[in-house]
């Protein structure tokens, strides 16, 4: 049987479809896997062992449904539900079933603070979108594949680093998804070790304020690598698979950390874990005010708080022990 699996964005949600991808691959006779996303995201699909071809969108929709077209799938499955990928299932003209969104749950609890979602994390109803193949749960968790070319040596780090680091992801997608940077800087004074921080060329004048304020202060604990930048997605797979721990915003990272089976600190501010989109079967600690009564007041993120003070991330209380 040849399945596609539809999945166009982003990071962690591609991450987070890992388990339908394996499933289908091992548990339906004869599965061929494909996935079809968006050319970006390339890297996290060129090292799974169980996706048979990979389709990528370019420039033009129609030139990837063309490319589908000549596959003669027998089955999609929908794992992101937009406009786009109803138009690839109508054009394809194949059976398929679709994952679902939450949506309207969502809008109630961000508008009304009305919570009527469901307890189920959004890899269960990934794989409810699959459940006419008859695929089940294999309990096995997420999958991240690092290529042997992006395996980062501990010696590449600095010295301070080699006998164990804390990996913190600083980035995120959106502001309100992020801690301030001086709200970072107490995060790691209170972890209190060697701290390797990491995020995109776009993260690093954040990380250099962190550590311009430990090199001031040396008398401190905490010692900071700026890594933000310097390594490419895989290569910072690499060395959150090396870390003693992981904090990370609600972001990629956190979920390729839950794949790598790391003990994960997540920080919130505007979304909640009660969107289904925690670390997935990993142990993991929410840090997050839990006082707010606009919170959340997105499921996505925004550029600046709504009400202007930010209390989810100036007011987090970091509670968290490392032993």
């Amino acid at each position: 049987m040849k399945v596609l699996l539809l999945r166009f964005s982003s990071i962690g949600d591609i991450v987070l479809t890992t388990p339908v991808i394996r499933t289908i691959k091992t548990q339906v006779d004869n599965a061929e896997v494909h996935f079809a996303t968006k050319a970006s995201y390339k890297t996290l699909l060129e090292s799974n062992p169980y996706i048979d071809k990979a389709h990528y969108l370019k420039d033009s929709l129609t030139g990837l449904v063309e490319e589908l077209k000549k596959e003669k799938f027998d089955f999609i499955v929908d794992l992101h539900n937009n406009l786009r990928t109803r138009i690839i299932k109508l054009r394809l003209g194949v059976k398929s079933s679709s994952f679902d969104k939450l949506n309207f749950e969502k809008w109630l609890m961000v508008n009304f603070k009305i919570n009527k979602l469901p307890n189920v994390h959004i890899v269960e109803r990934y794989l409810a979108a699959a459940a006419p193949l008859g695929v089940k749960n294999d309990s096995l968790g997420l999958d991240y594949f690092i290529p042997e070319k992006d395996q980062v040596p501990i010696e590449w780090l600095p010295g301070e680093m080699r006998n164990g680091y804390v990996a913190y992801a600083i980035g995120a997608q959106h502001y309100t998804k992020k801690l301030p940077v001086e709200r970072m800087i107490e995060l790691c004074d209170k972890i209190g070790r060697p701290v390797v921080l990491l995020g995109g060329k776009e993260d690093f004048e954040n990380g250099e304020k962190v550590l311009e304020f430990f090199q001031k202060n040396p008398g401190k604990k905490t010692v900071i690598y700026n890594s933000c930048g310097k390594f490419n997605l895989n290569q910072s797979a690499s060395i959150v698979k090396q870390a003693q721990y992981v904090f990370t915003h609600d972001t990629g990272l956190m979920h390729i950390a839950a794949a790598l089976k790391k003990e994960i600190f997540t920080i919130w501010g505007n979304t909640i874990p009660a969107f289904g989109m925690y670390p997935y079967r990993t142990r993991f600690v929410s840090l997050e005010n839990n006082h707010l009564s606009c919170r959340p007041c997105s499921k996505i993120g925004y550029s600046k708080c709504p009400r202007g003070h930010f209390k989810c991330m100036y007011d987090n209380p970091f509670d968290f022990y490392l032993p």
